[in-house]
């Protein structure tokens, strides 16, 4: 009989166990399934392309996107609360911090901006540059957008 009723709760306990937990099913979004848009004219300098948007659901914060910048384009300064990552793809582009020298980047390189940093990236000045852009956000924010980089601070 104990091992009749032992058995009958751990049945149940399972049972809640399974009810308990969240159904995930992993999400699989192809290229091209979305359509590409036009980096907004008040974040950005010259023709900015964004493909493959991507936002994580809840509880992650984490969303996204791919980045082509044609010559000479680049963001406006900005910041991430979070933080963010950069996965460059292709071409060769440029970033730099308030206060700091322009960093030349290129395919293959993964770029760090830690949170609240002052910052911008894009293209260099005679080729395209693409990259991935990861960031977190907090309380529903994941960029702060500010002044656009003038073309004086871009040529330094």
């Amino acid at each position: 009989m104990k091992s009749l009723v032992a058995a009958s709760i751990s049945i149940v306990l399972c049972a809640s166990s399974a009810l308990a937990q969240p159904k995930t099913t992993i999400t699989v979004t192809s290229p091209g399934s979305q359509p590409s848009s036009i980096g907004a004219a008040e974040n950005f300098t010259g023709a900015v392309r964004v493909d493959s948007r991507f936002q994580g659901s809840a509880p992650a914060r984490i969303g996204g996107a791919t980045v082509t910048f044609e010559p000479g384009a680049r963001t406006a300064w900005h910041s991430h609360p979070l933080g963010q990552t950069l996965i460059v793809t292709a071409g060769s582009g440029l970033v730099q911090e308030w206060g700091g020298s322009i960093q030349e980047i290129t395919p293959g390189d993964i770029v760090w901006i830690p949170p609240g940093v002052k910052h911008w990236h894009g293209a260099s000045s005679s080729n395209g540059m693409s990259h991935i852009a990861f960031s977190e956000a907090l309380d529903g924010k994941s960029v702060d957008w500010m002044e656009k980089v003038t073309d004086e601070q871009y040529r330094r």
